[in-house]
């Protein structure tokens, strides 16, 4: 009796350990694939705390971003530093064109209107690059050999860590930028009160400027950190990727920075769990669901606050 009750411990305990080293893989994996949504989101929820704007553009400039890079990388045949510094400034400048030519005319139109247009901007984008590089998806070269770790067990490979680095020295960049520089302050002035901002000397037009130049910079280096991690491209990359940053923008509190970073994380785990313990089928249903339930429970987010308005 006691040696079945041993044994039976044993089991237990070794499919307690086999479920955590599971988990804590998964766990990692998310954080990968979280870091990615948290660079999109940013771009989406700067964008409407400032012009209370959705830009469903946005993912398409991620996926401009990506082409960007692979041309810097096979044509150029630069190394990944380069490559993705011009691939923000690329995208930087696509993203300042988009709100002058698309947004700006459009800035005291009804929203349904502004909406439309960012729809449209959307086709306008996945339709030309499409009749510029074919619709065939391109084979990212690997711009790092391919290193594996193990840790204890769990395996973790250097474009993990390499994604990982970069958002984070990306983030601390963008809230020294928010927080620290006379162009963040007036950010966040128009944020707060855009007429107030207009009154204090502050040029709008070219805050907004600048705010769709950081956001669109930031979506471009997740466009190169996923064409390194999965090694493909295409010119519809961007379209699921960007409902889902727009989900971890909403789940963090839309317009709120630091919502945007802890919701993308959140999103990239969830989803790496179900994949894990679930089924990858289910791995997209899990991260609209989450948009279900926050606009249910929490509309304005796990960083948002109920903000009463005197009418």
């Amino acid at each position: 009796m006691i040696l079945v009750f041993t044994a039976f411990l044993l089991e237990g305990m070794i499919m307690d350990s086999g479920f955590m080293h599971q988990f804590a893989q998964q766990l990692i994996n998310g954080l990968s694939l979280g870091s990615i949504y948290a660079l999109i989101a940013l771009g989406y929820t700067m964008i409407y705390g400032i012009l209370k704007l959705i830009n469903f553009a946005h993912g398409d400039i991620y996926m401009v971003g990506a082409y960007i890079g692979y041309f810097c990388t096979t044509a150029l045949k630069l190394p990944f530093l380069p490559s993705i510094v011009i691939a923000m400034a690329g995208a930087a400048l696509v993203g300042m064109l988009v709100e002058r030519i698309a947004y700006r005319p459009m800035r005291h139109a009804p929203r349904i209107a502004i909406l439309i247009t960012a729809i449209g901007v959307s086709f306008f984008l996945e339709n030309g690059m499409i009749l510029l590089v074919s619709p065939q998806p391109r084979t990212f070269p690997a711009v790092f050999s391919a290193t594996v770790y193990h840790l204890g067990g769990l395996v973790i490979n250097n474009q993990q860590i390499l994604i990982l680095v970069s958002t984070v020295v990306l983030m601390v960049l963008l809230t020294y930028i928010v927080n620290s520089t006379k162009i963040g302050k007036a950010m966040r002035a128009v944020s707060f009160d855009a007429d107030a901002a207009r009154l204090m000397g502050i040029d709008i037009d070219r805050v907004i400027s600048m705010t769709f130049a950081l956001g669109s910079a930031l979506a471009a280096a997740g466009g190169v950190l996923v064409g390194i991690y999965y090694n493909s491209i295409d010119p519809l990359m961007g379209m699921t990727p960007g409902i889902k940053a727009f989900v971890a923008a909403v789940l963090g509190g839309i317009g709120i920075i630091p919502g945007a970073m802890v919701g993308g994380i959140i999103l990239g785990i969830v989803e790496a769990m179900v994949s894990g313990f679930i089924s990858s089928t289910f791995r997209d249903a899990a991260a609209f669901a989450i948009l279900i339930l926050i606009l249910l429970y929490k509309p304005t987010g796990l960083f948002g606050k109920n903000v009463r308005e005197k009418v």
